[in-house]
């Protein structure tokens, strides 16, 4: 019992040890050199242990944002509190997750091996991030779940995700890359599906965003870090000048105490690029450790379901259709704009719209939303994706994981766990 009672403590209670692990035992099936095993462990070891320095940055700039923009509402909501946060949760429930993830793929595998749907997923940080979120819904629903129940629900879900979501997927595909080779694998489906579907409803196919020439002055717009810097910047430097006129309420006297001697306008842009910069750590973290992850699970997945397509990151479809990236992102960004207003004015909500989230995914709705109604679709499926992860982001921060990881659900949710997050509710109240 001792023995056990330690490994349950070192191995599958600390995640990033059993990371390093999972990545160990991939690349050795693979008969890698001693070299490439101790590289792969390592890094994959340090890159999830930098997620929780990225996660606690964005945090922190998350705490001026709220308050910030409740001063603009005049909100009187008190700020979240008595939820455990990225940090906490990871280590709580940071292995569970881990080795969720690694048997979801591993049934991912079975199912492209034994049934018509010859799709692995590869895009491992969205892995990562799906099972994470879905496991604080789990846990804000159920309250304390045994280990071992958690991992196999999460596994077995996961896994029928991770094969089903490419498949539905893959006819747009096939008529965006004109081939049967690759497929999307990634949150973004379900805003991708609804762009499609508005673009066939009220858009022109005819009207491809592709003969339209995008001004080279916008070509910044591509770049997710720059955006999201500018955006947040804009953003911060509007609720500032409301916490400076709002002369005696508490909560801007509090904040602009926070900013000490430094100008409070200045002090709100550094908060807006330290944010960007909180959200570039963890990225970077989350690329280290799948870095290492992802080769391992694919040498393994290619030797078991030969044939089988690769489901990739959503960047994949970027260059078929650049321009109809370009209108979805626009699509978006007004669309965000409009549902920050509409929540903290209608509803009392301050939605943080990370740019990160809605970059990639309401460029994924806009060339999918092309390819069946042209620039309108483009710009339709880039305005659903703002309303997806604007209303969702509330249900999901008020509702569904309130006391686990409202603040990660804030900046890494994305769509399809917006739209899957009730149906994992509901199983998390019957089931556990």
């Amino acid at each position: 019992m001792n023995i056990l009672t330690w490994v349950a403590n070192n191995i599958f209670g600390t995640p990033a040890i059993l990371l390093g692990i999972i990545v160990f035992i991939g690349l050795l099936l693979q008969k890698k050199t001693a070299s490439q095993l101790i590289t792969g462990t390592f890094k994959a070891i340090i890159g999830f242990l930098i997620i929780s320095a990225g996660a606690g940055i964005i945090t922190g700039a998350l705490n001026i944002f709220e308050p910030m923009w409740k001063v603009v509402f005049g909100i009187q909501v008190p700020p979240m509190q008595g939820f455990l946060g990225q940090t906490k949760f990871n280590e709580q429930f940071g292995s569970a997750v881990t080795l969720a993830m690694s048997i979801g793929f591993l049934i991912n595998i079975l199912l492209a091996r034994l049934t018509k749907l010859k799709y692995i997923y590869l895009t491992g940080h969205m892995m990562f991030w799906t099972t994470t979120i879905f496991a604080g819904i789990i846990i804000n629903t159920a309250g304390n779940v045994s280990f071992w129940p958690l991992v196999i629900f999460l596994s077995v879900f996961m896994g029928l995700y991770w094969t089903i979501q490419p498949a539905l997927t893959q006819p747009f595909m096939k008529r965006i890359t004109k081939n049967d080779q690759i497929a999307l694998g990634h949150t973004s489906a379900s805003v991708a599906l609804l762009g499609a579907g508005l673009g066939k409803l009220f858009g022109n196919k005819e009207n491809d965003a592709e003969k339209i020439k995008v001004p080279k002055g916008l070509e910044f717009i591509r770049d997710s870090n720059v955006i999201t810097g500018l955006t947040m910047g804009v953003l911060f430097l509007i609720g500032s000048f409301f916490v400076l006129s709002a002369g005696k309420n508490p909560v801007a006297a509090e904040l602009i105490k926070n900013a000490g001697t430094q100008n409070f306008a200045i002090y709100s842009i550094i908060q807006a690029l330290t944010f960007t910069g909180g959200i570039a750590v963890v990225l970077m973290g989350v690329r280290m450790f799948i870095g290492e992850l992802i080769p391992a699970f694919k040498g393994i997945a290619t030797r078991l379901v030969p044939g089988a397509r690769p489901a990739l990151d959503v960047p994949v479809v970027y260059p078929y259709s650049p321009n109809a990236v370009t209108l979805g992102f626009i699509g978006t960004l007004v669309g965000a704009l409009i549902w920050l207003l509409v929540l903290g004015q209608g509803i009392g909500y301050v939605f943080v719209p990370t740019m990160i989230v809605l970059f990639f995914h309401g460029a994924a709705a806009g060339v999918f939303g092309n390819i069946t109604g042209g620039v309108r679709g483009a710009l339709l499926g880039g305005f659903i994706t703002s309303t997806v992860v604007a209303w969702g982001q509330y249900l999901m921060v008020t509702n569904m994981i309130t006391k686990t990881i409202p603040d990660t659900a804030m900046w890494a949710a994305d769509s399809d766990m917006f739209i899957l997050g009730p149906i994992v509710q509901l199983f998390a109240k019957i089931l556990f």
